[in-house]
């Protein structure tokens, strides 16, 4: 008769430490089954919240504080809640028009305000940059996307492709730094699109200069009669669920001579994570690619240079917009968002305070944000 196995015959093979895929399979599995215990316990507090549970939050964010450290540092293997979060799924995106609904398609009324709307700095739902001694949420995206032109040197007369160009704040900023140069943007979400469209209307926006084109769509679907000096990409990869088949089709919009820069949000942990609750309520299938992730996928574009924005940027950006979401209640509450409005609002109340504080888990260095610069392979 078999031996009941002891915590001490588990505990060697659960892969607590380093690459799930190639430890034997015995920890593997044993792994999955700790993550499902993991999953379990975040979704019941989440929805403890969600459903009307009053927890104060410096309660939530000690919580977080707590835990969050812990797995990072020595179990970054129980962060990884869905196996497809591990590769590459078969296509560029999953779920996109379900992100489109429940994300980038809510009203702007609640969006706009939370991010930021100012004269040339559009809405940006991306990392503001902190570190350069930014005052100010809109300064901080100031300085991010100018720290963005350095690195992917941007000359005066380029042609540039925006893909997942938002509300068009990298295209408007840029137009308005350089008389010469032309931007395409490519979006799916609708209601970003009619942002752009009103701007590119209006004679104070840098996007009603003839210099903008506007593509609504996804990039499965993008077809160009020209192509690029420069593509730039600001958080979308993190809704990419093929990195391979995506590099492919950037590169066919490509010069010979071109650059391809990517923004997204990275773990510098062994294998890609996600989070159940923003799987559910926030991003359907998002997920943060492991730091090593782009540049394994020399292919069609290969990695020239490659940089880690600390986590602290995203951490103050993250305040910024709770802080903009709270103050704004007394306009967005009579909102339509689909569901009761206290529920929605305690669903972006838990995201932010979330994610927030994750940026900020071991100052910055396990979550933060990898930019990457890319050429023709």
């Amino acid at each position: 008769m078999t031996s009941t196995p002891t915590f001490q015959d588990f505990e060697k093979y659960i892969p607590l430490i380093g690459d799930i895929n190639i430890k034997d399979p015995i920890a593997y599995q044993t792994t999955r089954g700790v993550v499902s215990v993991v999953n379990a316990v975040q979704m019941a507090v989440a929805e403890s919240y969600i459903n009307g549970l009053e927890i104060p939050d410096d309660a939530l964010i000690q919580l977080f504080n707590t835990c969050m450290p812990v797995f990072f540092k020595h179990f970054p293997s129980l962060l990884a809640p869905y196996e497809w979060v591990l590769k590459e799924s078969d296509h560029l995106a999953e779920s996109s028009r379900e992100l489109m609904k429940i994300q980038y398609d809510l009203p702007q009324e609640m969006l706009n305000p939370m991010l930021g709307d100012w004269k040339v700095i559009y809405p940006k739902y991306s990392m503001g940059l902190w570190q350069k001694g930014a005052a100010n949420l809109e300064e901080s995206q100031m300085h991010m996307i100018d720290d963005m032109i350095e690195k992917m040197n941007i000359q005066d007369g380029d042609n540039i492709l925006d893909f997942g160009c938002g509300w068009g704040c990298v295209a408007n900023y840029i137009l308005s730094k350089f008389p010469n140069v032309r931007f395409t943007g490519l979006n799916l979400s609708h209601q970003q699109c009619e942002y752009m469209r009103k701007k590119m209307q209006d004679p104070e926006s840098y996007l009603s200069s003839g210099r903008f084109t506007l593509h609504e769509g996804d990039l499965n679907d993008a077809q160009f009669e020209e192509k690029f000096d420069k593509i730039l990409s600001v958080g979308v990869f993190c809704h990419v669920g093929n990195l391979t088949q995506s590099f492919r089709k950037l590169a066919s919009f490509l010069k010979e001579q071109g650059t391809v820069f990517i923004h997204i949000i990275t773990v510098r942990t062994p294998n890609n994570i996600s989070s159940p609750f923003t799987h559910k309520y926030i991003f359907p299938h998002g997920r943060y690619w492991n730091y090593d992730a782009v540049p394994n996928h020399n292919k069609d574009l290969k990695t020239t240079q490659r940089w880690y924005l600390n986590g602290i940027n995203y951490h103050k950006t993250f305040k910024a917009w709770l802080a903009n979401f709270d103050t704004r209640q007394d306009i967005v509450k009579n909102l339509d968002y689909g569901m009761d409005y206290a529920k929605f609002r305690r669903i972006w109340r838990f995201y932010l305070l979330w994610l927030g504080t994750n940026f900020a888990t071991c100052d910055g260095e396990y979550n933060g944000n990898g930019q990457y610069l890319m050429v023709h392979a």
